[in-house]
């Protein structure tokens, strides 16, 4: 594949040409296969372009509008991508689950990475400060993977063994044409739901003994705090130069482009920590609330005739 940046880590020890275009070089990244190799290229980039100034180098070419390769997102082999349904849950209780838990964690992380990545070269005519926030997240979460990567190896395991799902990459495709939607509904529906998922994993980690594995869902939680904030920044700033209330936009969009219905219970103390206002938090307990009475009516008999 050729790529503008050969070898980003190249790169910052000062041994090759630095990149000219920063973004083209987020999607070098994106299109990198291996794992490995995808993590050393983000953090490269990411320590030159804090080396050198994000918010003041003209390098992200804001005006630049690149064109989609076909080969996205760059991706191993393994693992193999299946329904979510086909998915085998186990019992954290035992090894092997904890292990298939670990795995679907590092698969979500993985693709984060990919998420964060593709947000820096698509979109044209953002803030450099934008585009600078997104390589941060990749940065991080290319950090979170590598943490679940050797986890896996305490057990033997690497990534790729057992399959996984695609979700979180369909939903950045259905939103590749616009910014807004992006921003709506990936940090802050999808990625905001680990934030409700997190503890309770983290609990029975702990209560399976597995004292390191939960500290790396804590490390996890803090930083994607941060990023579901991001998202939610960088929201507010595009509806309010649309116009548009955030509130209202974010409803219409989880329904124009299918986003998964939201159910509790949520970590309210995260999301308010995240840039959730109280009206958007309401707004989720209503709807979780609506959807425990429609299954408690479908329970009924009669119910599912209703």
């Amino acid at each position: 594949m050729n790529s503008v940046v050969p070898n980003p880590a190249a790169a910052v020890a000062g041994t090759d040409s630095p990149p000219q275009n920063w973004r083209i070089a987020a999607l070098d990244a994106l299109r990198e296969r291996d794992p490995v190799a995808k993590v050393e290229a983000v953090r490269a980039l990411d320590a030159l372009v804090k080396a050198q100034g994000a918010q003041s180098d003209e390098r992200w070419n804001p005006g630049q509008r690149i064109e989609a390769p076909a080969d996205l997102p760059g991706r191993p082999e393994r693992p193999e991508l299946v329904e979510p349904r086909l998915l085998q849950r186990r019992s954290m209780s035992t090894p092997q689950g904890r292990v298939v838990l670990l795995h679907a964690l590092a698969h979500i992380e993985f693709n984060a990475i990919n998420l964060a990545l593709d947000a820096v070269w698509r979109f044209a005519d953002m803030p450099e400060a934008f585009y600078a926030d997104w390589l941060t997240v990749a940065a991080e979460e290319a950090y979170h993977f590598s943490l679940l990567r050797m986890r896996l190896a305490d057990y033997g395991h690497v990534y790729g063994d057992f399959p996984a799902h695609n979700g979180l990459w369909e939903m950045c495709e259905r939103t590749r044409d616009d910014v807004l939607a992006r921003m709506a509904l990936v940090p802050r529906v999808l990625e905001a739901r680990g934030l409700d998922a997190s503890p309770p994993i983290r609990a029975r980690l702990k209560q399976a003994g597995d004292d390191e594995s939960a500290a790396i869902l804590d490390v996890i939680l803090h930083d994607e705090v941060g990023h579901v904030r991001i998202g939610n920044h960088w929201f507010r700033y595009l509806c309010e130069a649309r116009g548009l209330d955030p509130h209202a936009a974010w409803l219409a969009l989880a329904g124009q482009y299918d986003a998964p219905k939201m159910r509790g219970p949520f970590n309210f103390e995260a999301r308010r920590s995240a840039g959730f206002d109280e009206t958007e938090l309401e707004t989720l307990a209503a709807q979780d609330a609506e959807a425990q009475a429609a299954a408690e009516a479908r329970k009924r008999p009669g119910g599912a005739r209703q």
